[in-house]
């Protein structure tokens, strides 16, 4: 239980900090007392089911991902692509979906022609 405990609170820390955002901050947002958060996140103290659906909302990841229940690799690049697109202009945001289809046919047309030479 203990390292459960430790991982889920290392998962919280590294997210939190990949964002760059403060325990002072986290803890306004989400209404848990920093020290809490300083405790849940060094594994000193269990987050219940509440508290870690209100941090998982705050960073915009699933709360599956903090319990190490799933394979997150194409969620968290969604959620990568989603908070870089939310600092962008209309305008770079269609340039980035224009990009994002170039990139889905032209691999679908390499993965054609590496079928056709097989």
């Amino acid at each position: 239980m203990k390292k459960a405990m430790t991982d889920i609170g290392n998962r919280l820390r590294e997210v939190r900090e990949y964002l760059n955002l403060t325990q002072q901050f986290v803890s306004k947002q989400s209404g848990i007392p920093r020290t809490a958060i300083s405790a849940i996140e060094s594994g000193k103290r269990k987050v219940d089911s509440i508290e870690l659906a209100k941090l998982a909302k705050l960073y915009n990841y699933p709360v599956s991902y903090f319990l190490g229940e799933s394979d997150t690799s194409q969620d968290e690049t969604f959620a990568k692509l989603y908070r870089a697109a939310g600092n962008l202009d209309e305008n770079d945001r269609q340039e980035l979906v224009r990009f994002a289809e170039f990139l889905r046919h032209s691999g679908r047309q390499k993965q054609s022609s590496q079928e056709l030479e097989k």
